[in-house]
């Protein structure tokens, strides 16, 4: 998965899910054994051994809302039980990652890393911890988008991660919102409407706003709009040698100038992405807004936040900028007692074929070269979006944008600086009132607080 909108505070580090495992002292793993693993990727042990995978939000794994993908592992492999350790806040599980990680203690067998964090997992300090893929019978950077790889390896070669997701972002929208409100539905209209700048698109959020349905506002929040904005931005939070420039940077300024202009003007229904509360998922289902920028993973979101008696309500058209939102790597950790089975699971969960399950099932789209190129991602459909007998080509919509996607530099911080400005700056003008320059000046100082800059 993918971004992130997904960052939170370190101060509930003791409640973040990698806590569930807190009191071990080499990994979670539930048996003591030291099976190895056979060359064909299957265990040469029949002991019984659970394997447990932390990661947040939604990677579309689980037999419950995504692609059933751990039973099915567990039936190919009778003595592995998997075990996903699951918290919906990114950022309290990064910042309990990294605790656990500098304790060596805590950690589970696999551990998810968003993309905002992956320049800081490979410092030298974090990436000793995990295991290199490169060591792993099998494993091929060149299996991924040609990028993907790349954000995972370290200065030495070392690569820590296999490739989730990507993140190509399009528009998810309410068409019966904009109905309502004057505008158009079709999605190759609705994307006219927008088409080549971001301004356009909070210019249509004030005609929307002049006829909107009571109660409705234009998209769900300067947070969201923020992190698409900028994902479609050469120049982000970082340049070319990870040093951090947010405070001079076109890309971050333009994100956070039209992020700004969206609140002042009332477009935004001022919550927060991802919030512990749910009050953001459950909004979907009471529609409070009529759009939401939506990364390829967002939409098995769209889906389940909004449930069944708003499918067909929703449709999904290209954004006003192709960009990259978000994406995750698997990492194993070198506390795993079962180092070997955990990499294998690592990179059966990211072959081809498992990403393409994702996809269909959840929406989360393939960083897998095979993939992304299969004619099951390119001809995918999605029912819940569209109307009745005119399913969203999602396939073609994300897969499309996935091959022209040019990312931009990653610093260790990024993450970071992410978080406190959508959580702290953006959330601070929308719910407090406070002044653009007030809030910018307010993340600027926190900025310098947590990371010394």
């Amino acid at each position: 998965m993918r971004t992130s909108g997904r960052t939170r505070k370190a101060a509930v580090i003791a409640v973040a899910g990698l806590a569930t495992c807190a009191t071990l002292i080499t990994g979670c793993s539930s048996s003591d054994d030291n099976g190895s693993k056979g060359s064909d990727g299957k265990s040469s042990s029949s002991e019984q051994i659970t394997l447990h995978i932390g990661d947040f939000n939604e990677f579309g794994y689980n037999d419950k809302t995504g692609a059933k993908l751990f039973s099915e592992y567990e039936a190919l492999h009778p003595n592995i039980k998997i075990v996903e350790d699951n918290v919906t806040d990114g950022q309290q599980y990064w910042d309990s990652l990294k605790l656990h990680l500098q304790q060596g203690s805590g950690l589970d067998d696999i551990q998810a890393i968003e993309v905002g964090y992956i320049a800081e997992a490979i410092q030298p300090q974090l990436a000793s911890k995990f295991v290199d893929f490169k060591s792993i019978k099998g494993f091929s950077a060149d299996d991924w988008v040609s990028y993907k790889e790349k954000q995972a390896t370290t200065a030495d070669g070392q690569v820590i991660g296999v490739g989730t997701d990507i993140g190509p972002t399009a528009i998810c929208y309410r068409t019966d919102f904009f109905q309502q409100a004057g505008l158009p539905t079709d999605p190759q209209q609705v994307a006219a409407l927008w088409n080549g700048d971001w301004a356009k698109f909070v210019q249509v959020g004030e005609q929307f706003k002049a006829k909107a349905p009571s109660g409705v506002a234009f998209t769900d929040s300067a947070g969201g709009l923020f992190n698409a904005v900028l994902s479609s931005q050469p120049t982000q939070f970082s340049d070319q040698t990870g040093k951090l420039v947010y405070d001079s940077s076109p890309g971050v300024k333009t994100a956070w100038d039209l992020s700004a202009k969206a609140v002042k003007e009332g477009l935004t229904a001022k919550l927060q992405q991802f919030d512990s509360n749910n009050t953001w998922s459950a909004a979907f289902k009471t529609g409070k807004f009529a759009t939401v920028a939506c990364p390829s993973w967002m939409t098995g979101l769209v889906s389940t936040n909004s449930g069944p008696a708003n499918k067909g309500k929703w449709d999904i058209a290209q954004p006003p900028q192709a960009g990259n939102w978000g994406g995750s790597f698997l990492a194993v950790t070198k506390a795993s007692k079962h180092q070997a089975e955990a990499a294998a699971l690592a990179q059966w969960l990211t072959a081809a074929a498992q990403e393409v399950k994702i996809f269909q099932k959840f929406g989360n789209i393939p960083s897998n070269k095979g993939g992304l190129s299969d004619p099951a991602v390119q001809n995918t459909t999605n029912d819940y979006f569209g109307p009745a007998g005119k399913p969203a080509p999602t396939g073609k919509i994300f897969a499309t944008t996935a091959q022209s996607i040019q990312p931009a530099p990653i610093g260790p911080d990024d993450g970071t600086v992410k978080d406190i400005i959508t959580k702290n700056g953006l959330l601070d003008m929308e719910q407090r009132g406070t002044s653009s320059e007030k809030a910018w000046s307010n993340v600027k100082a926190q900025v310098k607080d947590k990371l010394g800059e």
